[in-house]
Formats: C-alpha cells, sequence, structure tokens
C-alpha cells in the first residue's frame, strides 16, 4: 500500500528519469491541458462511484483523482509543502 508522500515521491522520480514507457511522463508530456481534463474525468468518475457504485469504487476513484492532482502537481512545479499549507 502506497502512502500519499510515498506516490508523489515515486511519480517525481519518474518524471525525473523521463521513461518513455512511463504513464506519467506520457501525461506530463501531454501538457497541463490534458492534465487537467483527466481531473475533470476523475471528479465526475468519483461522484457517479459514490452515488452508485458503493465503497471500493469510490475509493478507487478517489485513488485516481489523486494520481492525477499529483501529476499535476509535478507539472506546475508544486511540492507537497505548497498544497499543505492551504490544508
Amino acid at each position: 500500500m502506497k502512502r500519499f508522500e510515498d506516490l508523489f515521491a515515486e511519480l517525481k522520480e519518474k518524471a525525473a528519469r523521463q521513461d518513455p514507457n512511463s504513464g506519467t511522463v506520457k501525461e506530463l508530456n501531454q501538457g497541463r491541458h490534458f492534465i487537467g481534463k483527466k481531473i475533470i474525468e476523475e471528479a465526475g468518475e468519483v461522484w457517479i462511484a459514490a452515488e452508485y457504485e458503493g465503497r471500493d469504487k469510490t475509493a478507487e476513484e478517489i485513488s485516481q483523482l489523486l494520481y492525477h492532482a499529483q501529476v499535476m502537481m509535478i507539472a506546475c512545479g508544486l511540492e507537497l509543502e505548497d498544497v499543505y499549507r492551504y490544508l
């Protein structure tokens, strides 16, 4: 099981390596507009899962939303602390 901080460190490392087979790198290379659309898509899927698909599916969709949010953080040069100060 990954923690939020561990996932962020893993994604930053993948971005730094620029592995062409990495889904994270591919998403980053498509830019903020693409990443933003993924965030919107996943947010909608979270809502649908919460309304109609149960607890496990909702958790899965939230995990995907968090992943794409972290990819956006990397695309924008943000660190966890930049976000944490607003929590």
